[in-house]
């Protein structure tokens, strides 16, 4: 796999290709949040250091989330809430704190590699819901005649739901789906993108709470 590391340590980066290598993925490694607006096209996953010479790691994800869906895993010692939810708002598939083990560093890229997958197979397929529309392939949803821009996140929680129009999901099915059992603090996660899910889409009636449940969309 094509891993393409964003780390401005030489001595941190050094030892993360040097892993990456010998567990038979091919590293490339740049310092500059410039240089990653480049390279991501090369690239099956993304590791993205915070603590960027010319920028911060999270402008970097909001502009490489307009171009591009490649898996970003955000790889940072900045581990506060704030940053962590932010990140995660953004469209970071996954948010590590280092230091990272790397064998859970290892099991993460490719968790995120197979969801990435999963998703570029998916059949078209488009999902109408009252005036809301959710192509499944094409990853856009249209509230009213109106596109509306989701994060990649936002997007799979809607689309996990939308597969099942009128059925109950738990959230442990969501989390499952969407993260991986091996994602950690992901039921605040998921609080946190239904909530911006919920405030994009502007229907009150559209995604329901089930006490004690789950979620569900429409009826």
């Amino acid at each position: 796999m094509r891993v393409l590391l964003v780390e401005d340590d030489d001595g941190v980066a050094d030892a993360l290709v040097e892993a990456l290598r010998a567990n038979g993925h091919r590293p490339a490694r740049v310092r500059r949040g410039a240089d990653a607006l480049i390279a991501h096209r090369d690239a099956d996953v993304v590791l993205l250091d915070l603590g960027l010479p010319d920028q911060d790691g999270l402008e970097v994800l909001r502009k490489l989330r307009k171009i591009d869906p490649v898996p970003v895993l955000v790889l940072t010692a900045r581990g506060d809430e704030r940053t962590v939810v932010r990140g995660l708002r953004l469209g970071a598939d996954d948010y590590l704190i280092k230091p990272v083990r790397l064998a859970e560093l290892l099991a993460r890229i490719d968790a995120v590699a197979r969801r990435s997958a999963a998703r570029s197979q998916e059949p078209d397929d488009v999902v109408r819901v009252s005036d809301v529309e959710i192509d499944l392939q094409s990853r856009q949803v249209v509230v009213g005649g109106r596109e509306i821009s989701l994060t990649t996140k936002e997007f799979d929680v809607l689309a996990v739901l939308a597969r099942r129009p009128g059925t109950a999901v738990s959230r442990q099915q969501l989390m499952d789906e969407v993260w991986g059992n091996a994602f950690v603090a992901v039921s605040r996660t998921l609080d946190v993108h239904l909530t911006q899910l919920r405030a994009k889409l502007d229907r009150p009636g559209l995604l329901h709470t089930i006490r004690g449940f789950g979620y569900r969309l429409g009826e």
